[in-house]
């Protein structure tokens, strides 16, 4: 569908991009990466159209569409969430209001035997048979369920835009998106403003998409569950391999072992070759072999590896303080905003050396209660500390908390105490932090600088109990490995808000979920929270809770109670109806198709048997268009089932 054909892009001296090409195909599902400022967003705007490269170009079909998610957007706040998630539909209103005036024409006109009236029925038909093709009956629920799919709750539909985070109104430019259908996604980032639950149904989402995926994410579970294909950029050109991130790193490993020992080979022969040439330059008797090696190198193509930083960086935390075996004690704690409550009578013990994760939707009060363990918030209840505990604290917003005036390196120097002082040049350079630019003002870095610069200041205090809110946000995948990598030796206790299932798995042993102003302990890793409850996506979960709250004493459902939303509604029963009943007529027309189309294969295959009643003409052409015909037809029969599978996987009545 796309086609990036020899693309480079300079800026300034500096050649980003070195003639790259690939293509993207329909139903391609590409993992893009590389290094922090290899080029992955630049290129993502080149392909959507926001950038043009220096050389080659970026082609593709007129009628492809692209939907695009930047990091950053410029986003609006005069309309309601579901005024501005009808955005999606633009095309679809405009027909909309059009149906309606031609029907409002119709019903005033008297003039019901003219010509032109005649046509204003034929139109307002054609019309309403095109919105209906669109999916004009079913939009308002596709709404509905996109945005609560992304963490919404129906009460917020009609909440300004105006009231919501930043990370909930890009979920809202999220939402639009996928809405929209394109026949190519292109996301740079789309899980930094979503949690765990969300993060599993745009996995979801995505894998059963018909379109092609491209995107940029640091989250390595999210890039293994969708990804098929992996491009990384470095060193301005591309690799391009059929597996998804975790196979593609295994392959790249290999390839480096081979890439060094060839690099190596040809530096010897270089070395080789330029003593050569300076001991025998001014020799008369040598000057043509010199000649002929002084032009060999200038035709040399110059091996090029990736610097890797092979130092063995052993980052630990400093011995924890001792400390009594009750870390926190909190009882009968009540939280509310204002006439919102957030938590209702929680009570929560940990121990001493627990490993402990908070999950749950953005909103539930994830972070309130770790505000409360660090005795930032006011709240009803009991909240004590345990003999001598020593908080380290991560906050979302610790990157604001840093002293503006002192230098990366100033910052790190005035708290590393003992033989890290030895090492303070790796740890920076661990977490991308190298050179020059050790000596910038805390001022002047950028957000995700900043909040690795707090983590590193972090993983240098004497603390026993550490409390991080969403560590990973900004962190590319070899700085959460070494901070992973240091957690897992911490002896201390760990209680870790995050929606990064592959940074949590192997580092908790106890889950607490918050749903509904409570807390439930789930005891066990990540994945086996989510594997004992059987499920795919903790959407999953809450269904099941709603329908458990309204079984009866023995364990039967009360069919006589119902919660409002947990049945499909008649309309919604009615629009799947229609598209299954829509769908099978497809199928039932295109095997009409394929029957004939093997028919008159078969018909050629006889004459090819005797090819003397073979007449003039083009009849092989003929007989390469009835295959190629018949292939095309094959495949969107087994479209038309996948479709009908989908379909029929949501009528639960």
């Amino acid at each position: 569908m796309i086609s990036i054909d020899k693309i480079s892009l300079n800026f300034g001296g500096f050649e980003l991009f070195k003639e790259i090409s690939f293509l993207i195909n329909p139903r391609d599902r590409i993992g893009l990466t590389g290094k922090n400022g290899a080029g992955k967003t630049t290129l993502l705007k080149m392909m959507a159209g926001k950038l043009s490269p220096s050389a080659g170009r970026i082609s593709m079909p007129k009628e492809v569409t692209i939907g695009y998610l930047p990091q950053q957007m410029v986003l609006s706040d005069n309309r309601t969430v579901i005024e501005e998630t009808k955005l999606a539909f633009e095309h679809l209103l405009q027909l909309q209001a059009e149906i309606e005036s031609l029907n409002h024409q119709i019903a005033v006109r008297e003039d019901y035997h003219s010509e032109d009236y005649l046509q204003m029925i034929d139109l307002a038909h054609e019309k309403s048979d095109h919105y209906r093709l669109l999916g004009g009956d079913n939009y308002e629920a596709e709404m509905e369920q996109t945005l609560t799919g992304l963490g919404f709750e129906r009460s917020d539909f009609q909440r300004p835009t105006s009231e919501f985070s930043g990370g909930w109104r890009m979920r809202i430019e999220l939402a639009k998106l996928l809405l929209k259908r394109p026949d190519v996604f292109l996301l740079d980032e789309p899980t930094n403003h979503l949690d765990i639950e969300s993060i599993q149904w745009l996995e979801d989402f995505l894998k059963n998409y018909r379109g092609a995926v491209v995107l940029v994410s640091h989250d390595k579970a999210f890039l293994d569950n969708i990804t098929i294909r992996t491009i990384e950029i470095s060193l301005g050109r591309i690799s391009d391999q059929k597996m998804n991130y975790s196979a593609f790193i295994e392959w790249k490993k290999e390839q480096r072992e081979q890439q060094a020992a060839a690099f190596r080979n040809q530096q010897k022969m270089i070395d080789d070759t330029e003593r050569f040439i300076e001991r025998f330059r001014y020799k008369a008797s040598k000057a043509v072999q010199v000649q002929s090696r002084v032009k060999a190198l200038d035709r040399l193509d110059r091996l090029e590896i990736e610097e890797e930083d092979n130092s063995r960086i052993n980052l630990r935390f400093p011995p924890s303080p001792r400390s009594g075996n009750v870390i926190i004690e909190a009882r009968h704690i009540t939280k509310d905003y204002g006439t919102l409550r957030v938590l209702d009578d929680i009570d929560l013990s940990v121990m001493k050396g627990e490993r402990i994760a908070f999950v749950g939707r953005n909103g539930e009060g994830k972070t309130t209660l770790a505000r409360i363990i660090m005795g930032e918030l006011e709240h009803q209840g009991e909240m004590k500390l345990g003999h001598n505990v020593r908080i380290g604290y991560f906050a979302q917003n610790q990157a604001q908390l840093l002293d503006e005036k002192l230098t990366v390196l100033e910052t790190i120097d005035r708290i590393a105490v003992g033989d890290v002082r030895t090492k303070i040049r790796d740890i920076l350079g661990a977490f991308l932090f190298s050179g020059e630019e050790v000596d910038k003002k805390v001022s002047v870095l950028s957000g995700g600088e900043r909040s690795r610069l707090a983590m590193i200041r972090l993983l240098l205090e004497p603390v026993n109990f550490l409390v991080l809110d969403e560590p990973t946000n900004h962190l590319d995948m070899r700085s959460k490995d070494i901070l992973k990598k240091a957690l897992a030796e911490f002896d201390g206790t760990i209680l870790l808000v995050s929606h990064d299932r592959e940074f949590l798995d192997g580092l908790v042993t106890c889950v607490y979920e918050f749903r509904n102003k409570k807390i439930k302990q789930h005891l066990g890793g990540i994945y086996d929270f989510l594997q004992r409850k059987r499920m795919d996506s903790l959407r999953e979960l809450e269904a099941k809770d709603i329908a458990q709250e309204y079984k009866g004493g023995n364990g039967n459902e009360q069919h006589n109670v119902k919660p409002a939303d947990s049945e499909l509604s008649f309309e919604e029963r009615k629009n799947i109806n229609r598209a299954i009943s829509r769908i099978e007529k497809g199928i039932e027309a295109t095997e009409q198709k394929i029957a004939e189309l093997e028919t008159s294969i078969a018909k050629m295959d006889a004459l090819l048997a005797q090819p003397e009643k073979i007449g003039e003409g083009n009849f092989f052409g003929e007989y390469e268009d009835l295959k190629k015909a018949l292939s095309e037809t094959l495949s969107e029969w087994e479209n038309q089932h996948l479709e009908l599978e989908e379909w029929t996987s949501k009528k639960t009545w």
